[in-house]
């Protein structure tokens, strides 16, 4: 009885099919990698929409641009990395269809280094 309560708890692709709502792509027995979740997220609208508004930014150099671009990927990263794990995401989790964010964290804050860096005002030397 023990083993079949184990077998029915067990994280299998015929008994959770989670991972056809969450990743319809995704191909069973195929582990999601961190490469796999940065461009999942990469491709989600909110990304797309910061990823178009930095290069705006980086474009005319203006650091209100920056300035917002930022706030937005903070808020946008925030979201991602804190959101409630539900029953749902706990169990695609298990299923291994869902990686960790970890590398997408990683390049924003990669983008967002490079944006303040490359917007800064530098004191100019004198003669």
């Amino acid at each position: 009885m023990s083993a079949t309560l184990a077998l029915m708890l067990a994280p299998l692709p015929a008994l959770a099919e989670v991972c056809d709502k969450v990743r319809p792509l995704w191909e069973p027995g195929a582990p999601a990698t961190g490469w796999d979740e940065l461009l999942g997220l990469m491709a989600t609208p909110p990304s797309l929409a910061l990823l178009i508004l930095s290069a705006a930014a980086i474009r005319f150099g203006h650091q209100w641009l920056v300035l917002t671009a930022v706030v937005g990927w903070s808020i946008w990263v925030s979201f991602v990395a804190m959101s409630a794990p539900d029953a749902i995401r706990q169990q695609a989790i298990a299923e291994g269809c869902i990686g960790s964010p970890v590398l997408f964290i990683i390049v924003v804050a990669a983008i967002c280094g490079g944006m303040i860096l490359y917007t800064s005002r530098r004191a100019k030397r004198p003669n």
